[in-house]
């Protein structure tokens, strides 16, 4: 396992990271945190050849894709990207967003998916060998350090590469590897020729607010 002080980014190709055939692992998919370091890189993700890339590469137990939900809308926009991993490899974890009117009186809306993330890797840190984190949130930070407590080794892929970075420091420190999102672009992003379900879009702040009218707009 690296100690936190030798954390490397990988930028090799093909894909730029130390994976073992034979070791279980888990990929968990911050929704929200991983479209908006996508969108600052301008590609789009291929959730199947996410998938495929993974699942070729790796013992893989699970993959796990949490995002919030406006399920008071008539339709949401995320429906579609919901429906389609659910029925083609991913373990969905959703819950409902939570609606409330800022100090300027806008109607914004809260979806944080931490503890879901949270309670789902410590259960899979009795099962698996390695852990796979879509996210830069630095709120995830302890959490990778329990896990590794555990003997599992953890793997984080963000962005350095945004501006500003989608990687908090701290949790690019903590983690045994980091991987530079960029650097999959031409494994798991999508193609101009591919189809692909509709983005994560309807959380794209770090602190997981966002306003009732872009979530509207991205439909």
């Amino acid at each position: 396992m690296f100690s936190n002080e030798t954390a490397k980014i990988f930028d090799l190709e093909p894909l730029p990271v130390q994976l073992k055939p034979t070791d279980r692992t888990a990929l968990f998919i911050d929704g929200a945190n991983l479209y908006s370091a996508t969108k600052a890189l301008d590609f789009d993700i291929d959730y199947k050849r996410l998938l495929e890339e993974f699942t070729g590469r790796v013992n893989l137990i699970r993959a796990f894709y949490y995002t919030a939900l406006n399920e008071d809308a008539e339709y949401s926009p995320l429906r579609p990207l919901i429906d389609w991993l659910d029925y083609n490899g991913y373990t969905m974890v959703t819950k409902p967003t939570k609606e409330f009117t800022d100090s300027q009186g806008r109607r914004r809306i809260k979806g944080n998916m931490d503890i879901e993330i949270a309670v789902d890797a410590m259960e899979m840190a009795e099962h698996i060998e390695h852990m796979i984190l879509f996210s830069g949130d630095g709120d995830f930070r302890s959490l990778v350090e329990a896990v590794q407590r555990k003997g599992v080794r953890v793997t984080v892929i963000s962005t350095i590469k945004s501006q500003p970075p989608m990687i908090a420091d701290e949790l690019r420190r903590q983690a045994d590897t980091f991987i530079e999102l960029q650097t999959l672009q031409n494994l798991i992003g999508r193609s101009n020729g591919n189809v692909r379900p509709l983005q994560d879009d309807a959380a794209e702040d770090d602190d997981d607010y966002y306003d009732y009218e872009d979530e509207a707009e991205a439909g």
